[in-house]
């Protein structure tokens, strides 16, 4: 499988997760993470169900992959993101030691909708940081903007 096939089919399963949380008056956002081609989690946003502010879509498959890890290592891992991760998520994938971060629509998009983001980029994260994880954007562009519109047109959605 290419890099480019295979990115695009784990972002589909990420985006199934997250069509699964609008569903359920969850946020539009979904993450997997995979490491030598095998799904350790994926997960969707679940922060008003658990009313905790942190549980981002990559925040619980990072908490997911860990414990079937056994390991708060992910050394290796790939996270697959509908969108890219705010500073806090890009955070815990830089402390969880996951390589490689490969998003669909960007936090502009997110803003743009309404969410509360900051307006902090993977790229200026990595840099100021000085992260050696590998981003990779814009990958299913179209349908992980679509997830925006299928939450928007839900009448549970809610932003934070």
């Amino acid at each position: 499988m290419s890099d480019n096939s295979q990115n695009e089919y784990y972002m589909l399963k990420a985006i199934k997760c997250a069509k699964r949380g609008i569903s359920q008056g969850q946020t539009p956002f979904g993450a997997c993470i995979v490491n030598n081609d095998q799904i350790l989690a994926i997960a969707h946003n679940k922060v008003w169900r658990t009313t905790d502010i942190t549980a981002h879509a990559e925040i619980v498959a990072i908490r997911a992959a860990c414990k079937k890890n056994k390991s708060i290592s992910l050394k290796g891992a790939v996270i697959y993101s509908t969108c890219e991760p705010c500073p806090m998520c890009f955070s815990a994938i830089h402390w969880a030691g996951i390589s490689m971060i490969v998003y669909g629509s960007s936090i502009k998009d997110a803003k743009k909708v309404g969410f509360n983001e900051l307006a902090i980029s993977n790229l200026k994260m990595k840099k100021y940081g000085a992260s050696r994880i590998s981003l990779v954007k814009n990958v299913l562009l179209k349908e992980n903007l679509e997830l925006f519109e299928t939450w928007a047109d839900s009448s549970k959605n809610k932003v934070y």
